[in-house]
């Protein structure tokens, strides 16, 4: 094998660096990773285009791959094993654990972030990464590397549906079609959903939420008919907001029933304006959600493999490390016909 490794990290707005390095051995208490794909969300094209917002872990944190090295204290996987990156268990001895709050562990928030003490100094867009074992997950038989490369993002969304303790039943609107709303309503569908309405712009992104199953799917402009008509004027139950435009927090407040619960995924790079009293005098439960706990994985793997959400259609492309540059001013143009891209460091 060759001991030489190769990434890729930002080095300024909308400026990449390809970077080789020497073979890395592993903490006593962590592994060597050969990255076999890793995926590219919205939060790296805004790293990218930003160039300096992200921790230089977290740009490249989709990935999946095999364990190439383990240090002497690591147990739970071994040299050759597939695996996805992931956060730890509730570490038991943080702030938040010791309070009792073990689903805010300080820990794992701060892997999931890429900052905390073992992070790497650099993301996944590379051939391989050293990092704490706590954050690598075994991947089970009955998931294809694909398929594994699209855990992550899966699990935000089930974190988020799963923060909102959604009622069987409930009328659910999704707002935004891309990778992670398509996967919120998949998730919201098998946490009991009665209705899910889905809004989105984009003709292609329609499409694809119709090929998943779902019948009710409308340009925004369509959605308050459609949604007054299916709650005679009450208005969601449960409305994810996926599309992180800061300008549609209020209107999207508003598409939500008295006591309703308004869940927000998308992430506005600018300040939103609210009416702070139409949210208190309409009782809204807003519910913000960021990242996932070790527990999330363990959902959303099971869901996959028993084929309750899929994750393998999502994926429409694949580019090496060289092409990354190209496929990120593409993604951010607004203008790509891709939903979910991954980067494969062998090609």
């Amino acid at each position: 094998m060759n001991a030489e490794q190769r990434y890729v990290r930002v080095s300024g707005p909308r400026q990449l660096e390809e970077l080789a390095g020497d073979e890395q051995r592993p903490a006593p208490d962590g592994v060597v990773v050969d990255i076999t794909y890793s995926g590219i969300c919205g939060t790296d094209v805004h790293g990218y285009t930003d160039g300096h917002m992200l921790p230089p872990a977290v740009f490249g944190h989709e990935w999946t791959g095999t364990v190439r090295a383990i240090g002497d204290e690591v147990s739970h996987v071994r040299v050759g094993q597939r695996v996805i990156g992931g956060v730890g268990p509730a570490c038991g001895a943080c702030r938040q654990c010791l309070a009792g709050h073990y689903r805010q562990c300080d820990t794992a928030f701060a892997e999931a972030n890429g900052v905390d003490e073992a992070a790497p100094a650099h993301g996944a867009f590379a051939t391989r990464v050293r990092v704490s074992a706590r954050r690598v997950i075994p991947v089970p038989e009955g998931i294809s590397d694909v398929e594994a490369a699209l855990v992550e993002p899966a699990t935000v969304t089930f974190h988020a549906v799963r923060r909102t303790a959604l009622e069987p039943g409930s009328v659910v609107v999704v707002q935004g079609a891309g990778p992670i709303g398509l996967l919120t309503a998949q998730h919201a569908r098998n946490a009991g959903a009665g209705q899910v309405i889905v809004s989105e712009p984009s003709p292609a992104r329609r499409n694809a939420a119709e090929k998943l199953g779902f019948s009710e799917v409308v340009a925004p402009q369509d959605l308050p008919d459609l949604l007054s008509e299916a709650t005679g004027g009450l208005g969601a139950d449960v409305l994810f907001e996926c599309a992180g435009v800061a300008s549609l927090l209020q209107p999207s407040a508003e598409l939500v029933r008295r006591g309703g619960v308004l869940a927000l995924l998308g992430f506005p790079l600018t300040e939103s304006t609210v009416s702070y009293g139409d949210w208190q005098s309409r009782e809204l439960t807003v519910i913000g959600s960021l990242a996932y706990n070790h527990e999330d994985f363990m959902g959303t793997m099971r869901a996959i493999t028993q084929k309750r959400i899929d994750v393998a259609s999502l994926h429409t492309g694949t580019v090496g490390l060289s092409q990354l540059g190209d496929m990120l001013e593409e993604l951010d143009s607004g203008k790509s016909a891709h939903a979910k891209v991954l980067v494969d460091p062998r090609a």
